[in-house]
């Protein structure tokens, strides 16, 4: 089967766009490629037809107008169909004509012609795609077969955005088979039967390909199918085809700016051609293509001062830059620059635009200097103040303020060399305050000249001048005011030796007042003085004792007593001065050595641990203490005779007995200290020795310890029988009470137990109340002295504690003969009563219940087994707990004995 080859390199991704001028006649506007094909017959004639009546194509491919278009308003876009001789298939191509404006006659070569897209259409006969075949040739004798290649598929391209209508036939698969059996076509992969589903079909009898809906190239810009043949068993006739599908782009995006607004600075007075920043605006569309390829312009700029264009925009890459010197902040401090971007490569007929802001903001530099308002300024000062303003500066500065470049920094250039001012800057306002910052006096300098001179802490710029105005006079007049007294010498410093008698002069300590321009009168007053010792002359200021001045005194430090004097004079107002005097004291020996420690212990017999080291302090400064000298006394002989004294070093000795054995007893043992003064000063110190018998390891055994201090052998041995004496007599206690409780546990009843029928309340060891007894009057333990308090106790009910006296009853009186039942009642009514004695003690006692009075009518406990009971039950007393078993086992027919 015979195949047609067709050109049509010049056909796909050929859209036509070509700008024309309103009011021209019918003319020819020839395009820049010639539609030209080949069908199977090697002819070379192709029609042309234009799907708009206003435009006609001749047959060599040169499109003109049929009638005048002097009313185009908007472009104007129509499809031109190409159709070869003997070939069924119909080629489409989409053409767009834009209107310019008025503009001179434009020859046809300058007509503008853009590519954009192409799409391939379909009549009753559309483009047909076959399943390629292969065909073998015999290659040699071998058998070897040489295969053909298979046919390339072109690509399907399809415009976005298409306006249907839909489905829209795209191209029909075919294969060769179709005509001997039955075939059934299909599509498979993403955008037929994986997402995005259902975008193409295919009528599976005859092969035709339909594009559902509209395609978006910025969703997805291409799509991969294959093609399938099966038989009407689902057998595979055909390998599967290749289908490539392209979404050719239209330009359906504006250009759209990162930001809506840019900022940007340039420093003032930038040379022209500086960058200033740079605007960034992105088209989603194809940027292969003039759809994405975005311009950019300076649509306006505001002020337009000094002239309307300050800044140009490369409109490839959006970078702004100066276009014209004359930049000032100090005029105009910020631009706002309103720039727009375009896409088709910045055509504004055809192009879609939008619009973003830049902020340009104009930097200072420093090109203003500081100028001080005034060539002279002037300002007074009290003498002896110190940081305190006495002239105020001003200054203008046109640069940013609060800048280094406007920031102002003063300088005195001369007439002060002394250094007493310091001019600080005020951060507010930039003025300058002439602070003094060293005390000015009025007796040497009246007046101060100062030259001052303000400059900025950031440099000039290049090339610009100071001015005059930075410099000025500045005139600062001294107030005399009245001084203090001032002691010339403070604090003066003497050195005398301690022990000077009261009335010694000592030093003359004046103060000068410094007001020379007045005659004014200084007294002198002691301010402090800590021990007393000192007396000024209110005068001349002349300084007498008026105590012993002794170093070791606990006002002195390191050997220095100082006091405090205050001078003032008469002025008006007064002013006073103080002035502190330092007695340097020279030591002296006038304090004696004292012995340490005042107690030691050693033992009764004579060892090498038997011994006690001994030194002595002294109040006294080198040379007049150590070393010291230890020596026992003569008297008494028997200090001498029991003690020695050894010498360890300049500070130390060591006592220790001289005899082999020393009773244990507490001795005073006297010792003689001298130091090494000259004269030396001695002193008798005593210093108690205990002396006590040891263990092994030279330590003072306990009984010992109470030998030394000051018992003997028969006090010890007294001591130790009392303690055994008391040991003896607790254990009997103890013993004692051990056996009373025995005792009262185990006494036997006055009835046996067995016998007694009485309702009778054994007493179990309660022990009272607990902490709430301890509120009442212990005497009312006691059982009472007189019979008053028992004769008005009732009858019926008795405690263990007292004894009835009288017969009469205020409780209720069992019968001779109760009935069982009356028992428990007759516990209550005693216990309810008992509760409500005003006269009870305030502790838990026992209530016997079996005592009747006199003239009791209880019967004989024999008549409890009489035949008189009758035949009553008693088997209930069986509940009434262990208190009443016995009363069960009478009443309730127990076993007789």
């Amino acid at each position: 089967m015979s195949r047609c080859r067709v050109p049509v390199q010049h056909l796909i991704n050929s859209d036509w766009l070509c700008v024309i001028r309103p009011g021209l006649p019918p003319l020819h506007l020839s395009l820049s490629l010639s539609l030209k094909f080949e069908d199977c017959q090697h002819s070379k004639a192709v029609g042309f037809e234009s799907s708009d009546p206003n435009f006609s194509v001749r047959p060599d491919g040169s499109v003109y107008t049929e009638q005048e278009v002097a009313n185009l308003s908007e472009p104007i876009q129509f499809m031109v169909t190409a159709r070869g001789g003997h070939d069924p298939h119909i080629w489409e191509t989409t053409v767009k004509l834009a209107l310019v404006g008025h503009q001179p006659s434009v020859p046809v070569s300058q007509v503008n012609i853009y590519t954009q897209s192409f799409t391939l259409a379909w009549d009753s006969n559309p483009r047909v795609i076959k399943f390629p075949r292969k065909h073998q040739k015999s290659s040699s004798a071998n058998g070897l077969r040489r295969q053909k290649r298979d046919w390339v598929i072109p690509p399907i391209n399809v415009p976005e955005n298409s306006r249907g209508p839909f489905p829209q036939m795209l191209v029909r698969i075919r294969s060769d088979q179709d005509l001997e059996k039955g075939i059934r076509y299909s599509i498979t992969g993403a955008g037929a039967d994986q997402p995005p589903i259902d975008v193409y079909n295919i009528d599976p009898v005859h092969g035709k390909m339909f594009v559902t809906r509209p395609l978006d190239r910025e969703e997805r810009a291409s799509y991969h199918l294959r093609a399938h043949a099966v038989d009407m068993n689902g057998n595979k006739v055909e390998s599967p085809i290749d289908l490539y599908i392209y979404v050719i782009d239209m330009n359906d995006n504006r250009p759209e700016f990162q930001n809506q607004v840019y900022n940007g600075s340039v420093a003032e007075g930038s040379k022209p051609g500086t960058l200033v920043m740079q605007v960034t605006a992105n088209d989603s569309d194809d940027d292969t293509t003039a759809n994405g390829m975005v311009r950019y312009r300076i649509l306006s700029q505001t002020p337009h001062m000094p002239i309307p264009n300050m800044f140009t925009i490369n409109s490839e890459t959006g970078d702004i830059f100066t276009m014209a010197a004359g930049l000032d902040r100090e005029k105009v401090s910020q631009y706002i620059i309103i720039v727009q971007a375009t896409d088709m490569e910045g055509n504004l007929n055809f192009g879609l635009s939008n619009t973003a802001t830049a902020l340009i903001s104009v930097t200072d530099i420093n090109d203003n200097p500081p100028e001080l308002t005034a060539r002279t300024f002037s300002g007074e000062v009290p003498e002896n103040r110190v940081n305190v303003v006495v002239a105020n500066l001003t200054v203008i500065d046109r640069d940013q303020p609060h800048s280094p470049n406007w920031a102002a920094q003063y300088r005195i250039a001369s007439g002060d060399p002394q250094g007493h001012f310091l001019i600080r800057t005020n951060p507010v306002n930039n003025d300058g305050m002439v602070t003094v910052v060293k005390p000015v006096d009025y007796e040497q300098n009246r007046a101060f000249m100062l030259t001052v001179i303000v400059s900025n802490k950031a440099p000039l710029a290049s090339g610009i001048q100071s001015s005059l105005q930075s410099s000025a006079g500045v005139t600062i007049s001294v107030q005399d005011i009245n001084e203090s007294p001032v002691f010339p010498t403070n604090p003066k410093s003497i050195r005398f030796e301690e022990g000077v008698p009261a009335g010694t002069t000592l030093t003359v300590f004046a103060a000068q007042d410094p007001d020379l321009f007045i005659q004014q009168t200084v007294r002198y007053s002691k301010l402090s003085d800590p021990a007393n010792w000192l007396r000024i002359n209110r005068t001349n200021g002349q300084i007498t004792t008026m105590a012993v001045l002794d170093r070791e005194s606990v006002y002195v430090r390191n050997n220095i007593y100082e006091a405090t004097f205050l001078a003032a004079d008469n002025g008006s107002p007064p002013a006073s001065g103080t002035g502190t005097l330092q007695i340097h004291l020279i030591d002296v020996n006038d304090n004696a050595p004292v012995m340490m420690p005042k107690e030691a212990q050693v033992c009764e017999r004579a060892n090498p641990r038997s011994k006690v080291n001994i030194t002595a302090s002294d109040a006294d400064a080198d040379p007049h203490v150590g070393p010291f000298v230890f020596e026992l006394p003569s008297y008494p002989p028997s200090v001498r005779r029991n003690w020695t004294v050894s010498r360890i070093s300049g500070d130390y000795a060591q006592l220790r007995l001289r005899i082999p054995y020393l009773d244990a007893e507490v001795y005073d043992v006297p010792i003689i200290v001298s130091d090494s003064g000259n004269p030396p000063l001695s002193n008798r110190s005593i210093i108690k020795v205990k002396v006590c018998p040891c263990d092994d390891n030279g330590d003072c055994t306990t009984t010992g310890a109470v030998a030394a201090a000051g018992l003997g052998t028969g006090a010890i041995i007294a001591i130790l029988i009392c303690i055994i004496i008391l040991l003896i007599l607790v254990l009997v206690f103890v013993m004692w009470m051990k056996r009373r409780e025995k005792e009262r546990q185990s006494k036997p009843l006055l009835i046996d137990p067995e016998d007694d029928v009485r309702d009778n309340i054994l007493k179990y060891d309660e022990e009272g109340g607990g902490e709430e007894d301890q509120d009442y009057d212990l005497s009312q333990l006691q059982q009472p002295e007189s019979v008053e308090h028992i004769i008005s106790k009732p009858v019926g009910v008795r405690r263990v504690d007292e004894r009835p006296i009288i017969a009469e009853s205020q409780y209720p009186v069992r019968h001779s003969l109760p009935h069982p039942g009356d028992i428990g009642d007759f516990i209550n009514d005693g216990l309810r009563a008992a509760d409500n004695d005003p006269t009870a003690p305030p502790y838990d006692s026992l209530l016997v219940f079996d005592y009747e009075g006199s003239g009791s009518t209880a019967g004989s406990v024999s008549s409890l087994n009489s035949s008189s009971s009758g035949d009553q039950d008693y088997d209930y007393l069986n509940d009434w707990g262990p208190r009443f078993k016995k009363l069960a086992d009478l009443y309730g027919g127990g076993d007789d004995d």
